[in-house]
């Protein structure tokens, strides 16, 4: 990722941690449609759920320029996936929703700058967390 598009991350999430309940609810709300199967991999608290997906958002935007600390945490959390259920092809689908709710969280402030910037940085965070998944199934 470039400095620029770490920028449009970071301040654009600045925008959403005040409505971070609405953007969690959104969120998931906009999977469970995607696709209605994932569903069944959440037997917990939403709202407790929503607030863990905002703190790991928040993480993962706070990290981005520092790879190296992250990546273990990415490769983990991937790893603690699989044990939930969670297959590659669900990957898409939470990119999928995570725009979704980001261009309906900023309205007009979802440029394709930014757009383009949080893209960017799903796919670095997903093919990060696939790839613990794929270092622990060769371990």
């Amino acid at each position: 990722m470039t400095p620029r598009q770490i920028a449009h991350v970071r301040e654009s999430f600045a925008s959403v941690r005040p409505i971070a309940a609405q953007a969690s609810a959104l969120f998931y709300g906009r999977l469970f449609e995607l696709d209605p199967s994932l569903r069944a991999l959440f037997r917990g608290d939403m709202d407790q759920q929503g607030r863990l997906l905002m703190q790991m958002i928040g993480v993962a935007v706070a990290g981005l320029d520092r790879l190296d600390a992250l990546v273990p945490a990415l490769h983990d959390l991937g790893r603690r996936h699989v044990g939930y259920g969670v297959q590659d092809a669900h990957y898409d689908t939470v990119g999928i929703a995570l725009l979704w709710t980001l261009e309906q969280g900023l309205g007009v402030a979802f440029t394709p700058d930014v757009r383009d910037a949080w893209a960017a940085a799903y796919g670095l965070l997903a093919v990060t967390m696939q790839a613990g998944v794929a270092a622990a199934r060769v371990a």
